[in-house]
């Protein structure tokens, strides 16, 4: 809500449903998929708004994740049950190969390790700097010089109507942002962000604020359409290029 960002517009950044994203802003964990996905979800949703994915993660962790113990109960309880010894040649073959092949992983990676890195001692000690690493990544990319350009060529779009008035918005990649619905007076629609705008509007009763500034639209008896972009600004389009939300 400070960034002033639609939550349609993280929906089609992060590919989380809107729905979901909801469910995280009012920690309602029970209308999520499950823990591994709560995770998921956090990690991308704070990226996506430029917050500390991990420290959001880990506080979820510490305050509302439950370590589950059912996943566990067959591996104790199948020993002590006859079930297991009578049909030994199945169950035993199986969890045998399991192990198997988890313990050539285990030394798989040992033997990565000891050729990979040539003072492994000193590994262990800075474990901790590959993650801070990490975190610093995103902040340097955000602050790099090709988000800053992009970010320059886009353009923040509102409507106040002072009457009743028919609206049909489209944005970046075809997205309908207002997909022709009728706009009440007194009524401001929240702040759409996008590099490209093409808007159709019934008659001229509305406010448009580009970019913070408001802008009237010319009266006129047929419906009136704009594209809007930062570089060229409001440009009127002619009646054949109107765009439809049908």
């Amino acid at each position: 809500m400070r960034a002033r960002i639609d939550v349609s517009e993280i929906e089609a950044q992060t590919k989380i449903r809107a729905k979901y994203l909801r469910a995280l802003e009012n920690e309602e964990w029970g209308l999520l998929p499950g823990p591994t996905f709560v995770k998921s979800f956090l990690r991308t949703y704070a990226q996506a708004l430029g917050l500390d994915a991990k420290a959001i993660v880990e506080e979820y962790r510490l305050h509302h994740e439950r370590p589950s113990e059912s996943t566990f109960e067959p591996i104790v309880s199948t020993p002590q049950s006859g079930r297991r010894r009578q049909p030994s040649s199945g169950p035993s073959r199986a969890y045998l190969g399991a192990v198997g092949v988890i313990g050539t992983v285990i030394v798989a990676l040992i033997v990565l390790l000891v050729l990979g890195g040539g003072s492994s001692p000193k590994k262990t000690p800075t474990a901790s700097v590959p993650v801070r690493t990490a975190k610093s990544h995103p902040a340097k990319k955000r602050h790099a010089p090709a988000p800053t350009t992009a970010a320059s060529d886009i353009v923040s779009l509102s409507l106040k109507p002072s009457a009743v008035v028919y609206v049909c918005l489209i944005a970046d990649n075809g997205r309908k942002a207002i997909p022709g619905l009728e706009l009440q007076p007194g009524e401001t629609t929240p702040t759409y962000h996008a590099k490209h705008f093409e808007i159709t509007l019934g008659n001229s009763s509305v406010t448009m604020y580009i970019d913070g500034t408001p802008r009237t639209v010319a009266p006129s008896a047929e419906p009136i359409g704009y594209s809007i972009t930062k570089a060229r600004g409001r440009q009127t389009l002619s009646a054949g290029k109107l765009p439809t939300c049908k």
